[in-house]
């Protein structure tokens, strides 16, 4: 399996009032890593996910603070799960030291003139497959942690988008 590998950069705005990056700054990284993943698979395999996808959930826990600082931040993407409609991108945020957040977002792939959730093609199933570890799971996947939700609403709205 493999992972997708994004190097991010901190920013000294990112901080907040108490010196650490704000909660809010990582779901930027996460979709920073996430655009750049889908994007790449899309101009080295083919149009995946070229008409768009929407996020339904995210998912993040906070394992410890981190400070700004000049050397970019690795943020590892790898998918841990898919079904007919959606697909599920873990990440780590890390350095060599320590992994800093653990986090999850639901994908709906989506179809921008018809407005409406669309099924997972056969061409992006056997890309995103390469990219894909569900052996872990749940050890990988945040359990309980704080969680930002998209436009789907949460986990009732994303069952609501892909049913």
């Amino acid at each position: 399996m493999a992972r997708h590998l994004f190097r991010c950069p901190l920013r000294w705005s990112d901080m907040d009032a108490f010196g650490h990056v704000n909660n809010a700054v990582f779901l930027r990284y996460l979709e920073e890593a996430r655009i750049d993943f889908m994007f790449r698979l899309s101009s080295k395999d083919g149009p995946s996910f070229s008409g768009g996808s929407v996020v339904a959930r995210h998912e993040i826990d906070y394992l410890r603070p981190l400070v700004h600082r000049h050397e970019p931040v690795t943020i590892e993407s790898w998918v841990t799960k898919m079904g007919a409609a959606s697909l599920t991108i873990s990440y780590e945020v890390k350095d060599a030291e320590q992994v800093y957040a653990r986090a999850s977002t639901v994908v709906v792939p989506f179809d921008l003139r018809a407005q409406r959730p669309r099924r997972i093609t056969a061409e992006e199933r056997a890309v995103l497959e390469r990219y894909q570890d569900d052996s872990a799971d749940g050890a990988d996947r945040p359990g309980g942690g704080s969680s930002a939700e998209g436009p789907g609403g949460g986990a009732d709205g994303a069952r609501a988008l892909v049913a």
